[in-house]
């Protein structure tokens, strides 16, 4: 089952009157159930892809069909919704509130959905114990590794069960080891169903993944099993 459509999305941005065409005419699928990397040298566009796809900018033409939904056609305060709903995100900053504890950080999103708070903090629990963060929850960022930041930051991307977790660089920040940590926790949610699309420069990681898209010069360059090829 595709749980994304991409229909001839274009996204390019203008400086002065030059006009730079990042993504041209890009269509392909992704499936339910997939771990999809997207390569690409620096400045080939990945990020600027991962934040169409995943509703965080919008792009100059074409669709974006998400589990059946024309997402592209959505009105600010609809996208917000299914963001905050269907999607999760994953950056190589983290993006935690430095003020709040693991579990806070968790809790978030799950509190702006208006869950009770009792029934936020449970989820928010488990998502913490699913990615091996379940001794930190009290523990502020500046108490924490990079690569436990990172699986906080992990875990409240799933707390709400999103249909697709979005990751754009979310080893670039680590040592080797703790990379490879962070892999191994996508790598077991994606081995119980869950759907992720990861933007990533380095082919170590990509060939972990089930299926690559290499793009360059706005266009699709590769789509198919990881392999020598990225």
């Amino acid at each position: 089952m595709k749980i994304i459509e991409v229909n001839n999305l274009k996204k390019s941005f203008k400086t002065g009157e030059t006009e730079l065409v990042v993504l041209n005419d890009m269509s392909f699928s992704i499936d339910a159930g997939e771990f999809l990397s997207i390569t690409g040298r620096s400045g080939s566009g990945k990020s600027t892809l991962l934040y169409q796809l995943g509703l965080l900018d919008h792009p100059n033409s074409g669709e974006i069909i998400i589990d059946e939904i024309s997402v592209s056609k959505l009105f600010n305060e609809d996208r917000t919704k299914f963001r905050l709903k269907e999607l999760g995100y994953v950056f190589q900053d983290y993006a935690l509130v430095p003020e709040l504890s693991a579990i806070e950080n968790t809790v978030i999103p799950l509190l702006m959905q208006g869950l009770e708070k009792k029934e936020a903090y449970r989820k928010a629990e488990e998502a913490l114990k699913k990615v091996g963060m379940g001794e930190r929850f009290h523990n502020l960022p500046n108490q924490l590794s990079g690569g436990e930041q990172q699986r906080v930051s992990i875990a409240r991307a799933i707390a709400h069960n999103p249909k697709i977790i979005f990751a754009d660089e979310p080893t670039a920040n680590l040592d080797s080891e703790t990379a490879d940590t962070v892999m191994k926790t996508f790598l077991e949610l994606n081995a119980i169903g869950q759907t992720i699309v990861m933007v990533t420069h380095e082919p170590e990681y990509a060939k972990l993944t089930k299926r690559t898209i290499k793009i360059g010069d706005g266009r699709i360059l590769f789509d198919g099993r990881p392999g020598s090829v990225i």
